[in-house]
């Protein structure tokens, strides 16, 4: 009688196991994300989001800027509430350059280590704190790592915040990146409605992994226009 019982407790706990640590597949299984309800894509005809994560930086975040400003081009940065703390007057200047600012986070933390309180708590003071430095804050929301937990998806919903993922990313934060590489990965096969995700900072990544970045941005957009798509804001 033990051993079907162990058997009976051990699959149990596996598929309770699965379904918390489910919505973290959701960035790399676009089935997972749709099961989700959480888009990866946009649903515009000629359009494509450029997406920055982890900023403000004092680098990073200026250089992103200025390789939009050529372009004519236009984004929406994810901002962390603690490195909003820190450069109040970059977030500022990015909501002033007509580009959208969303939520990351106050901390940088995964959701899946994170209480349903905790993360609760994080989320309102990433609010209040970008919110305040921003002047305006789009009702969209981007979990650190990509990484929801269930409690946190309704958590998110619940506050009124639409989650977004990517269907392109540069790996920019690697070590081993590069702005070829970064660029290539990007625009490979891009069409209407990608989401692309790129990084400002590197806070959270490997030191410096922002100059690739604001080297390979002008490509990046460069390509996007050769497509006659347009940026959108999300």
């Amino acid at each position: 009688m033990r051993r079907p019982l162990i058997a009976t407790a051990t699959a149990t706990a596996t598929a309770l196991g699965a379904a918390w640590a489910a919505p973290a597949l959701a960035p790399i299984a676009a089935p997972i994300a749709r099961a989700l309800g959480v888009p990866r894509r946009l649903d515009g005809l000629d359009t494509v989001a450029v997406t920055f994560d982890d900023g403000p930086h004092p680098e990073g975040t200026p250089a992103a800027l200025e390789a939009l400003r050529d372009a004519g081009a236009s984004a929406t940065f994810f901002l962390v509430g603690e490195q909003v703390e820190r450069y109040p007057a970059l977030t500022a200047e990015i909501a002033a350059a007509g580009h959208a600012v969303a939520v990351h986070g106050y901390r940088h933390r995964n959701l899946l280590r994170l209480t349903p309180r905790a993360f609760s708590e994080d989320l309102e003071r990433a609010i209040e704190t970008i919110g305040a430095a921003a002047g305006q804050l789009r009702h969209t929301y981007r979990p650190p790592y990509g990484i929801f937990s269930p409690a946190g998806l309704r958590i998110v919903r619940a506050r009124g915040l639409a989650p977004l993922l990517w269907s392109r990313w540069g790996h920019d934060w690697r070590r081993r990146a590069s702005a070829d590489s970064i660029a290539t990965e990007l625009t490979r096969d891009l069409g209407a409605g990608d989401v692309l995700l790129l990084h400002d900072a590197d806070h959270y990544s490997s030191a410096g992994s922002w100059i690739d970045t604001a080297a390979a941005l002008p490509r990046v957009l460069g390509e996007i226009e050769a497509a006659g798509l347009v940026t959108q804001t999300v």
